[in-house]
């Protein structure tokens, strides 16, 4: 489902000269410097890295996770309150393992916490807020 997402949005790359990772990368969130490796995210070329190859949270324009039976809480509650800690402006959240399948955008961290979050059911479109700005079909995800 991240490579579905990642094909999505690969228009948007194009335009705006982002580049994406699935999976395959290290982010170093910053204070703590801990390690975490969301399914999916969305950064500038170049973003700044911490050490050979973890890129500082600071520079995500977006992360995304995909729930699977093993994961429900890490991926619903314990990431959102990271990734919002860490002043990501996006989070998505992909979940098939909900009944029905569901697809959650959050945005506008403030103290620890996304202020604004906007869920819908798999299959219909879903807005991915600034500084993302597209229109997500998220019937890919079905």
């Amino acid at each position: 489902m991240a490579m579905r997402l990642a094909f999505a949005l690969l228009p948007l790359l194009e335009e705006n000269g982002w580049e994406s990772f699935t999976g395959n990368v290290d982010i170093c969130i910053e204070g703590p410097r801990d390690t975490v490796v969301p399914d999916y995210c969305l950064l500038p070329l170049n973003a700044p890295l911490w050490g050979d190859r973890e890129i500082l949270s600071s520079a995500l324009i977006m992360v995304a996770e995909v729930v699977s039976p093993g994961s429900q809480e890490m991926d619903r509650v314990t990431k959102p309150r990271l990734y919002a800690g860490c002043r990501i402006p996006v989070m998505l959240l992909i979940d098939p393992v909900a009944s029905p399948a569901a697809v959650t955008v959050f945005s506008d961290p403030e103290d620890g916490e996304y202020r604004t979050t906007t869920r819908t059911e798999a299959g219909k479109p879903l807005r991915l807020p600034s500084p993302v700005d597209f229109d997500l079909d998220t019937s890919i995800f079905l």
